[in-house]
């Protein structure tokens, strides 16, 4: 059963605001995350005229490159995507490079001269982005280096400010080192200018969570433990660990997805009804929701979260390797690439309700959604016909790979006296809108430029998942116990299945 309706619908309510004045400063800009997410994410802004008419960029990077060299490695990221020649070449004028090293004081005086000159060809007025597309080792310079230079702004200088900085995750690696990284920033930047991104937060079935809850008035009377018997939560990629091998092996799943996606998602889901739809109420409730997820210690650790790693396996004849096989990674390496936990919310809305989360590598397919499984009915009225466990109703939001939203529901099939069927009534966003959603960076260094911090980490917010977080790190180093080993991209893992079956519960297939 499809849901469908029209782009141009009457019933469409739409806003979208172009961006102020702003140049953009990309440091790391010959690195991957440039190129495969930034470049592409801005060229789209600029064809749908949300860029200002004097929007500039000038990437920073180590790799010796020219003006021409940058413009020459946009056009061919472009060209890849058939975009239209002449909005490539207006694009690509717009692009400017330096190189240099990050702990050189030279760099940040050249970077100062190119601004101030391109601040007056483009009649700016020194509002300024500076996103650190970097490894997170070099934060703490590229930031001081920024401070010294005087392109940043101190705490007395607030309210005259017009610069801003995004940083990527890891935000750190443990509280402490979060804590850390939070006040170097704020040595140089107030918290109203900085701005960490969690990419999850932009694609747009996550953002739509928020749109579901709280612009229908059907679903939030049942959205808490008097209807919802579970919630789960799944990010399960297909690919191993790729290139990133010598990265993840310091990191592993609970770090690089647990700790930001998992738990974000998690509060969108759970968190009370904001009084605006503006960045701090928002941000304030997802907040009050992590601050009420019940902690990990060392007595509960082991009954609420399970670790794996991927072993050797197959997929159509090829052999995989297993995680202690990739390159660049120690050969006795306990480093989880699979965590599922059991997570409860103390709070009034959600008391008792266990939201089952997991993510993992090499699992048989890339799947990113979140369930809602709904109480079953108290009672079966068809149970003298012999129809007596009815399914649950189950609403599901998937973000991946494909952007839609679906409920289950039970009805009468057509012919016989009594025969009941489960149907999925499908949302699909390529379908009704005819078009395919947005990159999430899109969404997010737009709202950068505007000023909206909506879809942006504040500094409580990390620092409670990181304190959610740490305790579990610290029970792993310190116990013998190893990850449990499933085979590479196969199904049916006993110990994940039996995880959650002890509840009389079971995880929907991947």
């Amino acid at each position: 059963m499809k849901i469908s309706t029209l782009a141009d619908s009457s019933d469409q309510q739409c806003y979208e605001k172009k961006a102020p004045e702003n140049a953009l400063v990309i440091f790391g800009a010959s690195g991957d995350l440039t190129q495969r997410k930034l470049l592409g994410s801005l060229y789209e802004l600029f064809v749908r005229k949300l860029l200002p008419g004097g929007f500039f960029v000038i990437g920073c990077g180590r790799t010796e490159l020219s003006d021409d060299g940058f413009r020459a490695k946009a056009r061919q990221l472009l060209g890849d995507r058939k975009a239209d020649q002449d909005d490539v070449n207006r694009f690509c004028d717009r692009l400017h490079y330096i190189s240099g090293q990050y702990d050189d004081t030279r760099f940040y005086d050249t970077l100062r001269e190119k601004l101030s000159q391109f601040d007056q060809k483009y009649s700016m007025h020194g509002s300024h982005i500076f996103y650190l597309a970097v490894p997170p080792q070099l934060f703490g310079t590229i930031i001081d280096g920024l401070g010294q230079a005087g392109l940043t702004c101190g705490e007395k200088e607030a309210h005259l400010c017009r610069s801003r900085l995004v940083i990527e995750k890891p935000f750190g690696h443990d509280l402490d080192s979060a804590r850390q990284l939070n006040d170097k920033l704020h040595e140089h930047f107030n918290e109203a200018q900085i701005y960490r991104i969690d990419h999850y937060l932009g694609k747009e079935t996550v953002q739509n969570i928020l749109m579901f809850r709280f612009a229908n008035s059907i679903f939030e009377p049942i959205w808490n433990r008097n209807y919802i018997d579970h919630v789960q939560v799944t990010i399960a990629e297909s690919l191993g660990v790729e290139h990133r091998a010598g990265y993840y092996d310091k990191t592993g799943a609970l770090r690089d997805m647990f700790q930001n996606h998992l738990l974000q998602i998690l509060a969108l889901v759970g968190m009370e009804p904001p009084v605006s739809f503006s960045a701090d109420p928002i941000r304030d409730e997802k907040v009050k929701l992590l601050g009420a997820v019940r902690p990990f210690n060392a007595d509960n650790i082991d009954k609420l979260l399970l670790r794996g790693q991927y072993g050797p396996g197959k997929l159509n004849g090829k052999n995989l390797a297993g995680y202690r096989d990739e390159q660049a990674v120690a050969e006795n390496s306990n480093t989880e690439t699979f965590v599922a936990a059991k997570l409860f919310i103390d709070n009034w809305r959600w008391h008792g309700v266990p939201f089952y989360v997991r993510t993992g590598k090499r699992l048989p397919r890339k799947l990113t959604e979140v369930a809602i499984t709904f109480k079953k009915v108290p009672y079966s009225l068809f149970a003298t016909a012999g129809i007596e466990n009815l399914p649950a109703n189950v609403l599901v939001f998937q973000i991946q790979p494909d952007e839609k939203i679906s409920l289950s529901f039970q009805a009468k099939s057509p012919g016989s006296k009594l025969c009941i069927k489960t149907l999925d009534m499908d949302f699909d966003y390529e379908e009704v809108f005819q078009q395919t959603a947005p990159e999430a960076y899109q969404r997010l260094l737009l709202d950068c430029m505007i000023g909206d911090q909506t879809l942006f980490n504040r500094q409580d917010d990390v620092e409670l998942a990181w304190k959610l977080v740490t305790p579990i790190l610290e029970h792993w180093h310190s116990s013998n116990d190893t990850p449990f080993v499933y085979p590479a991209c196969q199904g049916n893992l006993k110990p994940v299945d039996d995880f959650i079956s002890q509840d009389g519960r079971s995880w929907r297939s991947l």
